[in-house]
């Protein structure tokens, strides 16, 4: 389970560092998903749990738009991310352009998956101060 919440900033060219709490909730592996959020925030999950998104997803019926706008937002906000040796990991250039990051951000554990925010939201966030949320996909 992601628990806890950690301040970090990009070191690189949209290189972060997963927190060594976070990395043992992937099992030892180095491979996870992200997908952006709703409210300007990106979504971290390991393969287990994205398997658990993706196939509420798939459960919609393909023959139906609804399940066909699904998958469109769903599969096109998502990306799989590879951790190097020290626990790195390289944000997309379009996942930066969508969000407001700057150099300093916020990495919140949300229990099956983890949340990355700027540093000016994830304060909001950590105080539960944040704006009214966005309408589920789901």
């Amino acid at each position: 389970m992601f628990l806890g919440s950690f301040k970090t900033y990009f070191s690189g060219r949209n290189r972060l560092i997963l927190p060594k709490r976070f990395r043992k909730e992937l099992d030892n592996k180095d491979r996870f998903f992200i997908i952006l959020g709703f409210d300007g925030e990106i979504w971290g999950f390991d393969s287990k749990n994205w398997q658990k998104q993706a196939e509420i997803i798939l459960n919609f019926p393909l023959s139906t738009v609804e399940g066909r706008e699904k998958r469109r937002i769903f599969f096109s906000r998502a990306e799989e991310c590879v951790l190097d040796a020290q626990g790195r990991f390289i944000l997309p250039q379009e996942f930066i352009e969508q969000v407001n990051f700057e150099k300093e951000v916020w990495i919140i554990g949300a229990g099956d998956h983890f949340e990355i925010w700027s540093s000016k939201d994830g304060k909001k966030i950590l105080l539960g101060k944040q704006d009214e949320p966005s309408k589920s996909l789901f």
